[in-house]
């Protein structure tokens, strides 16, 4: 009890002093504002500059200087650029190492201290000077502990760093905190009925913090902090994200610059994939009847045909009420047939005496009945052939021999795969101008053009009817795409390609902002949809911002 009671005297004489170290720093009238942010070990000294055209980054890692060059709007790196740099150790000449990055030689790094640079690019057509203050910070010193018992541990920076504090203080404050603590050794050594580790290094502290001179309480001098040899991208509290160069150089990062501008406005629209009307065709039987293949077989799906080509047979199925008519019709062909060879043959015996006009007219009579009855017999076994209609490939084919085709059943499909159509639904009636995209699930669009609308169906979803301009590789007959067409009214905002916008996690739509070298920082925006390719911006970001366009998904998983 008598232990515990000397600790919590020793602990709020600590206290005093520190209240009143605080409270004399105060008094002297010093505002030193908020304290800076923390700044990561594994971030080098670095400092940065920019112009309308170039943007430069300079990395001190001990003895080397790291030069990253890029173009300033589109964060796309420099190569095969020229650079001096006026140091103070005369002029330097940087040589290429690596995509946009450059390196020379200072030793002059290895010093603290705050170092002034004028870099000259010269790249090409531009020539630009950029100019950089480096700062080299003073290493810290570890702390080396001086006094531990039963886990109590001094260390002789925080020795020193007190004992500096207590030095700058006026008489008052000496004789206050030298009375408290000579008040508490001696309640505690009043109260103690034996000596242990825990109050002997209490004491040691105290006296150690009060008396001890800051030459003597730093110890040895610890070995300087190690330059740091990588830097490690970060997100700071506020959501902004620190990426270095080389970070930005894996990721592929790339930038627009915003301006705002009007804009036809966009109207999307739910549509499918349709033949075109013109070079499409379907085969299909005009009579009932059994589905016999062509020589050679069924055409496959994929199959390419030619128009006239026969595709199919149909072989006519007759009931039994057909059979007894045609029967019916034969037997009184039959029955004219002899009466007509009766008439002829009797004309021929009196060829004297009749005309031979009506000897003629009697032998046509005989060869139209007989002609007629050649055709009833046939009638019933005689195959109808299916053509193809067009030129094309089949897409569709429901043809097993075997099988009964009703009139109007479609057997095959032919379609021309270069010349698709796309056929849209829209529930509102706008105007619509001849400018389209099309956009399919995966992400793949296509350039469209208006052909005409149509009026409202039974659902009240209006017709709208657009081709497919140029190759149409990879769309099929079916496939289910959003069309994106532009409209007569106008939107002011501004435009950037669909990659930038993500959706944070509370569903807002979010950009990044390049504001400086290394520095992204995200902004919730309001879009609306524009082109295939394209949102526009209507608020939550100005004109003269650089924006991600590649790699914001990248740069959102940094945490």
């Amino acid at each position: 009890m008598v232990d515990r009671f000397a600790s919590v005297l020793a602990g709020i004489c600590l206290s005093v002093i520190g209240l009143a170290a605080s409270s004399a720093a105060a008094h002297e009238g010093h505002d030193h504002g908020a304290p800076p942010p923390p700044v990561s070990t594994t971030i080098a000294p670095r400092a940065d500059a920019s112009t309308v055209d170039l943007e430069l980054v300079a990395v001190a890692r001990g003895e080397r200087l790291e030069i990253f060059l890029d173009s300033f709007k589109g964060n796309e790196p420099v190569d095969g650029a020229v650079l001096e740099i006026d140091s103070p150790a005369g002029t330097l000449t940087a040589e290429a190492s690596g995509e946009g990055t450059y390196v020379a030689t200072a030793p002059w790094l290895t010093k603290p201290g705050s170092y002034d640079l004028a870099l000259t690019v010269m790249a090409g057509d531009l020539f630009d000077v950029l100019t950089v203050t480096m700062v080299i910070p003073e290493m810290t010193a570890s702390p080396v502990p001086v006094a531990a018992a039963n886990g109590f541990l001094i260390s002789s920076a925080f020795a020193q760093e007190v004992g500096a504090r207590l030095q700058r203080q006026d008489m008052t404050l000496w004789v206050v905190g030298g009375g408290g603590i000579v008040v508490g050794l001696l309640l505690a050594l009043l109260f103690r009925s034996r000596k242990t580790g825990s109050s002997t290094a209490a004491l040691a502290a105290v006296l150690l913090l009060a008396g001890a001179p800051q030459s003597e309480a730093a110890g040895p001098a610890a070995p300087k902090a190690q330059a740091a040899e990588r830097d490690v991208a970060q997100r700071f509290a506020d959501g902004s994200i620190f990426v270095p160069k080389t970070t930005q150089r894996i990721l592929a990062i790339r930038t627009i610059f915003t301006e705002q501008a009007a804009h036809a406005g966009t109207v999307e629209l739910p549509a499918r994939i349709i033949p075109d009307p013109t070079t499409s065709g379907y085969v299909q039987a005009s009579v009932s009847g059994r589905l016999l293949p062509p020589p050679g077989g069924f055409p496959q799906l994929g199959a390419r045909v030619s128009a006239g080509d026969v595709l199919a047979l149909v072989q006519p199925s007759v009931g039994a009420a057909d059979l007894t008519s045609q029967q019916q019709q034969a037997r009184e062909l039959d029955q004219e047939i002899m009466l007509v060879e009766r008439k002829l043959q009797r004309f021929e015996r009196l060829q004297s005496v009749v005309a031979r006009a009506e000897i003629e007219d009697a032998t046509l009579e005989l060869q139209g009945l007989k002609a007629r009855r050649a055709n009833l017999e046939q009638a019933p076994t005689a195959a109808e052939k299916l053509t193809a209609p067009v030129s094309g490939v089949i897409a569709a084919a429901q043809a097993v021999a075997g099988q009964i085709a009703e009139p109007n059943t479609v057997i095959f499909q032919i379609i021309d795969p270069s010349r698709y159509w796309v056929e849209a639904l829209s529930f509102d009636a706008h105007s619509v101008t001849g400018a389209a995209r099309g956009k399919f699930m995966d992400g793949r669009t296509a350039s469209l053009s208006y052909r005409g609308s149509g009026l409202a169906d039974r659902n009240q979803a209006i017709p709208i009817h657009f081709s497919v301009e140029g190759q149409a590789d990879g769309i099929r007959a079916g496939q289910l795409l959003t069309v994106l067409s532009s409209t007569t009214d106008e939107r002011t905002g501004i435009a950037v390609p669909r990659t930038s916008v993500l959706r944070a996690s509370n569903g807002q739509s979010l950009v990044y902002e390049h504001t400086n070298a290394e520095r992204f920082v995200p902004r919730e925006v309001r879009t609306e949809p524009l082109d295939g390719d394209r949102l526009l911006i209507v608020s939550g970001i100005e004109a003269g911002k650089r924006i991600v366009t590649q790699g914001a998904e990248l740069l959102n998983q940094i945490r």
